[in-house]
């Protein structure tokens, strides 16, 4: 499996793809926009999932926050179990999130491995990125 990608995400999502048993994975931004997502999606669907992902996180913070009686809660992951398999969420600190989705056979130790491997790599390219001055020209 490989990504179909709207920038150079493949080297994100490769790596999750090649896990047995996972079917689909979506890069998105908090917001629910794609950046990239696997073969096994089209683009409306991985649009879709893109959306209900940003929803369902939002929907984790507020609720984590209410649980802890606290006003914000930083969401780490989140992992939905259906009857079809395994959703795992895992969202990066410079707002972009991972998705992906393994059927019940998946092992969800090794997939929360992989995800959470590549989220710390988008961080540390993130952070290897040139600053941009104010007026969005590089710094010198």
């Amino acid at each position: 499996m490989t990504s179909r990608d709207s920038g150079d995400t493949a080297w994100v999502l490769d790596p999750i793809l090649q896990i047995p048993h996972v079917r689909a994975a979506v890069l998105l931004t908090r917001d629910g926009l794609v950046s990239g997502y696997s073969d096994a999606l089209s683009q409306p669907s991985a649009e879709r999932v893109a959306a209900i992902i940003s929803t369902v996180q939002g929907a984790c913070r507020t609720a984590a926050a209410a649980f802890a009686d606290q006003d914000s809660a930083l969401l780490r992951q989140v992992v939905i179990e259906s009857d079809h398999g395994y959703i795992l969420v895992a969202p990066t600190a410079h707002g972009t999130c991972v998705a992906a989705f393994g059927d019940p056979e998946v092992r969800l130790d090794l997939l929360g491995h992989r995800v959470h491997s590549q989220v710390a790599r988008l961080g540390e390219k993130a952070m290897a990125a040139a600053p941009r001055g104010v007026d969005g020209g590089a710094e010198a």
